[in-house]
C-alpha cells in the first residue's frame, strides 16, 4: 500500500465536536508504552504519522496540555477525546489510531519505551522495539 492510496483520510472525536482531515497518513503506526501515554489513555497509545498538514473543525473544542520539553497534547474538551500528539520543533503530528475509521491495512512496525511495557500485556506482532534510552538519544539528535 502506498501512502498515497490514504490521501485526504477524516476523522473524529467520540461525539463529533472535533472533527480531522489529515493529508498525509502513513500506512504504518507505532505504540507507545511510555509511562505518559498510559496515564493519559489507561493503556498504550496506538497512534499514527499524519504530517503537518492536519485540518480541524471544531477547533475551539481542542484542549492542549504541554505534556514534554518536545511535545502538546490535544483533546476534545467535550468528551476528551485524544486527539493528538505534536511535537513542538516539527509540528508534526501523530494521531490515534482510532480517529479514523479505514484502519485495515495499517500496520503496527514500531514499538517505543518497550522497557516501560508492563508485563501483563504485549502483542504478538514482530515489530522493532526502542527502548527509553533509545527514544531519548533520537530525541537529543533532532533537537
Amino acid at each position: 500500500m502506498k501512502m498515497s492510496d490514504l490521501n485526504n483520510n477524516v476523522g473524529q472525536c467520540l461525539c463529533g465536536a472535533v472533527k480531522v482531515e489529515v493529508s498525509e497518513l502513513d500506512p504504518k503506526f507505532t505504540v507507545c508504552h511510555c509511562n505518559m501515554c498510559r496515564t493519559w489513555g489507561g493503556g498504550p497509545l496506538l497512534a499514527v504519522q499524519c504530517g503537518t498538514e492536519v485540518k480541524f473543525e471544531g477547533a475551539d473544542n481542542i484542549q492542549q496540555y504541554a505534556s514534554s520539553a518536545w511535545a502538546t497534547r490535544g483533546f476534545c474538551r467535550q468528551c476528551g477525546t485524544h486527539l493528538f500528539y505534536r511535537f513542538n520543533k516539527t509540528k508534526s503530528y501523530n494521531m490515534p489510531v482510532g480517529l479514523f475509521s479505514d484502519i485495515e491495512n495499517l500496520a503496527m512496525t514500531m514499538q517505543y519505551f518497550s522497557d516501560q511495557r508492563p508485563e501483563h500485556y504485549c502483542f504478538s506482532n514482530q515489530t522493532q522495539e526502542m527502548t527509553q534510552a533509545q527514544i531519548e538519544a533520537y530525541f537529543a539528535s533532532i533537537s
